[in-house]
């Protein structure tokens, strides 16, 4: 697998990343055997970056991580670490916790649980409306400097916070959804990261399952399934949104691609500064998203792409209300 570089101060990491969010319940339940062979398949295929929220099954993310990572050389691959997520024990999204004493407590947590001595980019996972944003940055730079942390990321947040932040220590990436049905961070915040050497790694790549085969049948889910409760998953937004996924099936089929494919090659085209990180919780859908890596699209193709799944024709908000509100990304 190629390598980039994550922006301008990055590390290098292979040209897509693994995401480990969906194998710890946020889309319904998965087989711990399958996850961290996935992880294996990952690595083996050369990807080498590897994404986590500390508050991702209240832990057991990182935990699940620790295991598969442990008889993998520490050089073979990067760890990026969301944390601050605060969390009920009804699994209630609780607000994020900025402080700098926060920020210790979290890291020396997340150390524990992945089995390791340093982190290789750590991110607040969004900005607290409480704490500005130059002390929690200034406080990861603090643990840069004690050698737990290596690289300093963001998540989540707008143009003005991205500027503010690299004013205090240099910032190797922005960690925020960006697909085809999700383009939002083209108008300004995109732009900004360009501007300042700052690169993109690209979670919701497939929309959550949408981009995909795995939805076209209209699943039920899970009540614990984060799709349950989105507004791109519900009624007549979810049949909106599927016709938009069969115009892109139709174009995935002349090409011999699955629409999954179809999709994270569209991101691929995007800009080397744009690094997709891949939710597969199976060696299988691992597979699956490693071979888009091979589709060369042309600027005729993405015209057409384009046209079929436009974004400004999507139904519902990629959050629900009340989280939205929280997303300093979408001020």
């Amino acid at each position: 697998m190629d390598r980039v570089q994550l922006g301008v101060t990055g590390p290098l990491v292979g040209r897509i990343g693994l995401g480990g969010m969906s194998m710890s319940g946020a889309y319904g339940a998965s087989d711990e055997a399958q996850s961290i062979a996935t992880v294996h398949a990952a690595l083996d295929s050369g990807a080498t970056l590897i994404d986590t929220g500390d508050f991702y099954g209240f832990g057991h993310n990182e935990m699940l991580l620790g295991r598969a990572l442990s008889d993998r050389p520490r050089e073979d691959y990067l760890l990026s670490v969301k944390f601050g997520g605060l969390r009920g024990p009804d699994n209630s999204w609780g607000g994020f916790d900025g402080r700098p004493a926060a920020v210790r407590n979290f890291l020396g947590y997340s150390l524990q649980r992945l089995g390791v001595d340093y982190i290789d980019v750590y991110r607040p996972a969004r900005l607290d409306p409480n704490v500005p944003i130059e002390e929690t940055i200034g406080a990861i730079a603090e643990m840069v400097e004690a050698g737990y942390v290596r690289y300093i990321g963001l998540s989540e947040v707008g143009a003005e916070t991205i500027r503010r932040a690299a004013t205090i220590h240099p910032i190797a990436d922005l960690q925020i959804e960006y697909s085809l049905i999700s383009r939002g961070i083209e108008r300004e915040i995109l732009p900004t990261t360009r501007e300042l050497g700052i690169g993109i790694t690209a979670y919701g790549v497939l929309s959550r399952g949408l981009l995909s085969d795995s939805l076209r049948t209209r699943p039920d889910f899970d009540p614990g399934d984060f799709r349950a409760h989105s507004p791109r998953f519900q009624g007549d937004n979810l049949t909106s949104n599927l016709r938009l996924v069969e115009a892109l099936a139709a174009i995935a089929e002349t090409r011999g691609a699955t629409v999954a494919q179809l999709a994270i090659a569209w991101v691929l085209s995007r800009g080397a500064d744009i690094v997709p990180i891949i939710g597969a919780r199976t060696p299988q859908r691992w597979s699956e998203s490693a071979a888009a890596l091979d589709i060369r699209l042309t600027e005729d193709e993405i015209a057409e792409i384009e046209a079929a799944v436009p974004a400004e024709q999507v139904a519902g908000e990629r959050y629900a209300t009340a989280q939205m509100a929280m997303l300093d990304s979408e001020r």
